[in-house]
């Protein structure tokens, strides 16, 4: 029977235990802040942060935000960084992307402080997930491949020697992944894909996990899929539907691959909760940090 990595199930249940060490925190006088730094408004980024900002109402986590226009400046951004670098009230916060041209992107998220790096993505932080092959890391880990691996624990998903096939070489998930996945507390074996891979499909054929990420809906087909194989889907395009005459979202999974599989995760459903949920982690643990309280991320 295949089974469905219901990530809204799971991302709820961990916000629940979120919200109970927010709880704690509060009783010891911290109070978690997260901010976001928003730079225009791009309808899709707007509705992110404010689903973010929705999570943290949910587990008592204070809401702290900066917009600004869409002609706003390098400098702009970087004071808006350094604002929250500087703010008490904050404990974590994510800078929106992507971010209008011509800022610079790798400058404004190197101007993070490491330790408010909620998404775990600043280069300090990615070089301690690097230097950790045991995976014991106190830093905030990269939140998408977080979700994953927290998504398949909770179905009770083996990974220690299987071959996981990664599909895509964004930062947020497929450079990222692999340096969880290979260390030794998962043990899996990762074959990285990009677009100048040759034998993609072939790689794909050939995987127990593959794991999605190139934002080209349908890109994983039933003829890539090994039987039994555990598809998670990461990809987000929007579609348009020429029977209901609107857009769609859609994965990289094409559908008729469900049959085939172990295990699948939804999209939307699945991994997109998850993230969410992970970046919430990544607040709550960096202020258990900040009160001296042992914290260390569950992988």
């Amino acid at each position: 029977m295949v089974i469905i990595l219901d990530g809204k199930r799971v991302a709820s249940s961990t916000k629940q235990d979120l919200a109970l060490r927010v709880a704690r925190l509060r009783e010891l006088g911290v109070v978690p802040g997260l901010g976001t730094i928003l730079v225009g408004n791009d309808p899709g980024s707007v509705k992110y942060v404010a689903g973010k900002h929705a999570d943290c109402v949910q587990i008592g986590i204070a809401s702290l935000k900066c917009e600004l226009p869409d002609d706003a400046t390098q400098r702009d951004v970087m004071e808006a960084v350094e604002a929250f670098n500087r703010d008490p009230l904050c404990t974590g916060y994510i800078v929106q992307l992507p971010l209008p041209r011509p800022i610079d992107e790798n400058a404004v998220l190197g101007a993070v402080d490491p330790a408010k790096d909620a998404d775990g993505l600043h280069p300090y932080n990615l070089g301690e997930l690097v230097l950790h092959i045991d995976g014991r890391t106190a830093t905030p880990l990269p939140c998408t491949p977080r979700g994953i691996l927290a998504l398949l624990d909770a179905y009770g998903i083996e990974l220690q020697g299987r071959h996981v096939c990664v599909v895509g070489r964004g930062i947020t998930i497929g450079r990222t992944i692999g340096l969880m996945l290979t260390n030794r507390r998962v043990n899996a074996t990762v074959t990285l894909c990009h677009s100048a891979t040759p034998d993609v499909h072939e790689q794909m054929r050939r995987a127990d996990v593959i794991v999605a990420a190139v934002g080209r809906a349908g890109f994983v087909r039933p003829e890539d899929v090994k039987p039994g194989a555990v598809l998670v889907d990461v990809g987000v395009s929007r579609v348009f539907d020429e029977q209901e005459q609107r857009y769609r979202t859609r994965g990289d999974v094409d559908p008729r691959c469900y049959e085939l599989a172990g295990a699948y995760t939804p999209n939307p459903g699945g991994v997109g909760p998850m993230t969410r949920a992970m970046l919430l982690a990544n607040v709550v643990e960096a202020a258990e940090r900040r009160a001296g309280i042992s914290t260390r991320p569950n992988l």
